[in-house]
């Protein structure tokens, strides 16, 4: 028996993939795709998803979790992507579109995902669209790239990789000092000592010790759901599970009277979530210096030096000839450099990046973490990056990684 074609579609920041997927199981002629066009297709994205879960939410409807108690939504991103896989497959189609599909995966059950779908595609045709090469599976057979609405289809699979695989970029001076510096005395930003927290009755982290000391690098990696969002809400304080515990955050222990605000105040956070709340009009310019603000969008009248420090930002990611034009026009790339300009502008004491690459091609990525390293690098500023994907060229100092178990998550420290 003749083994199925496995296409391979390496998507940009501009790729427009919802035309290119529609036509594809629309059954509407795609020039390279042609011998899908007579065949059924069935799409595997976080967008189906999440409207299976609108569906079991909106109208109590369970489709994918049809033979489970457990709710759609409260799954880790693992469970809800094999439900889905299943539930396709048991469907039968002619071929399947695979839409980024080891995103928001811990590295364990990417490699799961990936040995099930090397074995579907010995009898079943896939189309894979991805922003990362690492994603491609090995027997790929035909590639191609999106480029906006155009596709392009290489000869062979050297022609591909020999165009598309890319080096870390530069970028030219130093990042701007900040116009007031946030001081902060004590060495010790963060200090989580014998931290257990449980939810529901089920226990996520068990006795976790980490201190995070000023200026340093750290990465915190885990698989899904052993409980790194439940770090990093109690730093910031949007959980109450840090109350009662010996958590200690800028020399005050947490339920000792700190606010909220005054937390908030010294830690830089970004995930690519909070890019969604900028739906204005807001200039690059303006971006920047709502960060000062810590404002959604800027209410203010922004003073010289505020505007000057915005322009030296916009200089180092070279975008200085664009200052005045609109954050939404802005490529998604271009968008979180910007996102990263504006958390750091104030120089933070603690900068949280949660999951800052998740769904960059590979030279955004690769430019979004070379701003990170150099920021390491030039500033006083202590980062924790969040990931389940190990970035080639991030070079953190310290790994914290949390390994679950029917107690909770105990952590251990890596030296990087």
């Amino acid at each position: 028996m003749k083994r199925p074609k496995c296409y391979a579609i390496l998507t940009q920041n501009n790729s427009n993939t919802q035309l290119l997927i529609q036509n594809l199981l629309k059954k509407h002629p795609v020039e390279g795709l042609s011998e899908l066009q007579p065949l059924n297709g069935l799409l595997f994205s976080r967008s189906e998803i999440n409207r299976y879960m609108d569906e079991e939410e909106r109208h109590d409807i369970k489709i994918l979790t049809k033979n489970s108690e457990q709710p759609l939504k409260t799954m880790s991103s693992g469970e809800q992507k094999k439900a889905l896989l299943n539930y396709l497959l048991r469907q039968d189609p002619g071929f399947m579109v695979l839409v980024n599909p080891f995103d928001n995966l811990d590295v364990a059950t990417q490699s799961l995902l990936k040995g099930q779908l090397i074995d579907i595609a010995s009898s079943k045709i896939l189309v894979q669209l991805v922003s990362r090469l690492d994603d491609i599976l090995p027997n790929t057979t035909n590639f191609f790239k999106l480029d906006g609405d155009t596709l392009h289809q290489y000869e062979s699979p050297d022609a591909f990789w020999n165009e598309n695989e890319h080096d870390s970029n530069g970028f030219d001076g130093t990042i701007p000092a900040p116009l007031s510096p946030i001081d902060v005395e004590i060495e010790e930003l963060v200090s989580l000592k014998k931290v257990s927290v449980s939810y529901d009755g089920r226990q996520v982290l068990d006795e976790i010790d980490w201190t995070i000391n000023k200026g340093e690098f750290w990465q915190l990696i885990g698989p899904n759901g052993s409980g790194k969002s439940t770090i990093l809400s109690m730093i910031t304080g949007d959980s109450h599970k840090g109350y009662g515990q010996d958590l200690t955050i800028f020399g005050h222990k947490k339920g000792s009277g700190e606010s909220v605000w005054d937390l908030k105040q010294k830690i830089g956070y970004y995930t690519p979530a909070v890019t969604n709340k900028f739906r204005g009009y807001h200039t690059l310019e303006n971006m920047i210096i709502s960060g000062l603000h810590d404002s959604i969008g800027l209410y203010v009248l922004p003073t010289d030096s505020e505007k000057q420090l915005a322009n030296q930002w916009l200089n180092l990611l070279q975008l200085s000839d664009r200052n005045n034009d609109y954050f939404r026009d802005l490529s998604v790339g271009d968008k979180r450099l910007v996102m990263m300009a504006r958390a750091m502008v104030k120089h933070p004491p603690l900068l949280i990046l949660d999951e800052p690459t998740a769904g960059l091609d590979d030279a955004s990525a690769n430019l979004f973490v070379t701003l990170v390293n150099k920021i390491a690098k030039e500033s006083h500023t202590a980062i924790v990056f969040v990931s389940h994907r190990k970035e080639p060229h991030l070079t953190p100092q310290h790994i914290f990684e949390l390994h679950p178990s029917k107690s909770g998550s105990t952590g251990i420290k890596i030296q990087s």
